[in-house]
């Protein structure tokens, strides 16, 4: 018998409830509580101070339209559905107190020893609900059940509404996600019975040092919060991350051009070059020895090439696609044959840089331009139909009011793009760190990757206005509409090889979105899904045999059909795209170090510009 539906039986004691499971909430010492209440409250002073004081100087001008304007007015037009008619009002307000009475029904039944009304254990649907007491408990138990309930409702309330266009219903949905995922009671001290414990144990000490965190953090973003999901302190690019042996070779105002040492006495013919985002740093794919593909593919024996593009300042406001087609990816292949001598290349791109490649690639093919003999793309997104929820920030007047926010500046501060993915996954890298650092007054544990997704970058305001409008807001690659250098592009005239690959938990690049973009290329495309999502699914070393992939042949008919189809391999995916590179050239050439004989080295990698932070 487990301990959330053991019953205690004894003298004065009814079967079902325990009344010693009290006794942890019951506070000891108030004085000592109320002492560190008040010295938390002193930290809470210093946090408002620390957040209005860049407001007063005039540092920091809140933009008028902010998501809160946005959630009101997309969720006033659901509520207006349900008032418009008093007999729907009547229906949406029964709905939600029959669950409501159900639940205290359960809970008075459960008071008094009938174990049939038990629920079901909170973490077999929930892990936010992991702590026993949410389902041993009655007060916190309703609570959990009042919460998941009024939950339901308010999605139904959305999906239920008639009248309503696509993009507002998206938007509601998503807009009652965050407000859902925000009033969880496991965010609250008197709600969370792991915090309201821990609180009394401790007197209050862990909301007094919670609270220092919080000033901390908003001192550390000038003024803005700047929520820590890792130990800062364990990691520093250069010595433990983006350590696998390179040089600077080439550089321009826009990125710098990175080779690497070769670790294998012969390679293949064909160099590597990998188009990372600009939406974050290249490391991402070489994180540590243990972890980095780029490492990996030098040990595969490639010969490879990377771009670390420039956060951008206020000198780069007008640079737009063209400028990171050309004096990115246009450079980097200028570099690349200067180094070795070759032609051409084996090209990858990650994630908006995927699409930067898709675009070029289409350029090249009216320019005649032949240098990039096969693509790869990671999570990459060429058509925007299904393009998940950050479609939630994009429309006109949205994307609008985000161009008047960078024209002071030049750029879109790294900080709002950071959060706007942050809110993607609310409930995973929001609450918990609210709850564990400012509630718990705990410091979080290091993780390499929590650390790169921390080093945001900022977006040139010319590119990002062209990237939003263009592919989300248009989708106008995918339909022969985007031009770039005064030509109109056609992905149908890109005819190379394509490996692209997907991952099945893809919240930026949904796994559909990349597999309805793969029938866009004029030449053979092998679409591959990987378990896992947007960054976990793409670095996934071989050695850890973690998640799996599928192959199914093209993209063909229907993604549901191709996944029910598909074959399941145990592992990673990057030995299959090895192969897949090898049987289109697997000619070798004696090792080539950076820069050849025609380019001196500029620095060592990881470079100068990754090193900028904001």
């Amino acid at each position: 018998m487990s301990s959330t539906d053991e019953t205690h039986t004894s003298e004065g004691t009814q079967a079902g409830f325990d009344p010693k499971l009290i006794e942890p909430y019951i506070v000891r010492d108030p004085q000592a509580l109320a002492m560190n209440f008040a010295k938390a409250v002193e930290n809470i002073g210093k946090a408002a101070s620390q957040w209005i004081a860049p407001r007063e100087r005039g540092e920091i001008i809140d933009a008028v339209v902010e998501p809160a304007g946005e959630l009101v007015k997309t969720m006033s037009k659901v509520a207006e559905y349900w008032m418009a008619d008093p007999k729907r009002t009547l229906e949406a307000q029964t709905m939600l107190m029959a669950s409501l009475f159900s639940a205290w029904t359960r809970t008075m039944q459960k008071l008094a020893g009938d174990g049939a009304a038990d629920s079901a254990p909170a973490s077999a649907k929930d892990k936010r609900f992991a702590d026993e007491d949410w389902s041993r408990n009655p007060f916190f138990d309703f609570l959990r059940q009042t919460y998941l309930i009024v939950s339901e409702w308010a999605e139904k309330l959305v999906s239920d509404a008639e009248g309503l266009d696509a993009h507002t219903r998206h938007k509601a949905a998503f807009y009652v996600k965050q407000i859902t995922a925000a009033i969880s009671p496991v965010n609250f001290v008197l709600t969370n019975p792991q915090l309201y414990r821990e609180t009394v144990a401790s007197h209050g000490a862990n909301l007094v040092k919670g609270m220092q965190m919080l000033a901390d953090d908003i001192v550390a973003g000038r003024g803005e919060l700047r929520m820590r999901q890792t130990d800062n302190s364990k990691f520093s690019v250069g010595e433990n991350m983006a350590v696998t042996p390179g040089k600077v070779i080439a550089q321009s105002d826009l990125c710098e051009i990175l080779q690497y040492e070769p670790s294998t006495e012969t390679v293949l013919k064909r160099p590597l070059l990998i188009v990372p985002p600009w939406i974050n740093k290249f490391y991402i794919l070489d994180l540590n020895p243990q972890k980095s593909f780029i490492r990996w593919c030098v040990d595969q024996g490639h010969t490879v090439f990377v771009i670390s593009w420039v956060n951008p300042d206020e000198r780069h406001r007008d640079k737009d696609w063209e400028a990171y087609a050309r004096e990115g990816i246009g450079l980097a292949l200028d570099t690349v044959e200067k180094a070795t001598g070759e032609h051409a290349v084996n090209a990858i791109g990650y994630c908006v840089g995927g699409t930067l490649l898709a675009a070029t690639l289409a350029l090249h093919a009216q320019d005649g331009d032949s240098r990039i003999a096969s693509a790869t793309f990671f999570t990459t997104q060429v058509d925007f139909t299904h393009a998940g929820d950050l479609k939630v920030f994009v429309d006109e007047e949205q994307i609008s009011a985000m161009e008047e926010r960078m024209k002071p500046s030049g750029y879109l501060d790294g900080s709002k793009m950071a959060t706007a993915f942050n809110m993607l996954r609310a409930s995973e890298l929001i609450w918990p760190y609210f709850v564990n650092n400012y509630l718990k007054g705990q410091d979080p544990l290091p993780f390499d990757l929590l650390y790169w997704n921390s080093d945001s970058t900022r977006m040139a305001a010319a590119n990002h206005s062209y990237y939003l409008r263009n592919c989300y807001l248009e989708n106008n690659l995918v339909n022969d509409r985007m031009v770039l250098a005064g030509k109109t592009l056609s992905l149908k005239d890109v005819t190379i090889p394509v490996y692209n690959l997907a991952t099945r938990e893809d919240h930026i690049a949904p796994a559909l979105s990349v597999f309805e973009g793969s029938r866009a290329f004029g030449g053979p495309v092998r679409y591959v899904l990987s378990g896992s999502g947007h960054i976990a699914g793409v670095v996934n070393p071989p050695d850890k045999q973690k998640y799996q992939y599928w192959t199914n042949g093209p993209a063909a008919a229907s993604f549901e059909d191709w996944l029910s189809g598909a074959t399941e391999t145990a592992g990673s995916w990057w030995p299959n795209w090895q192969g897949w590179i090898e049987d289109m050239n697997n000619e070798q050439v004696p090792a080539r170090k950076p820069g050849g004989g025609a380019l001196n080295a500029i620095a060592d990698a990881p470079g100068a510009y990754v090193m900028a932070r904001v």
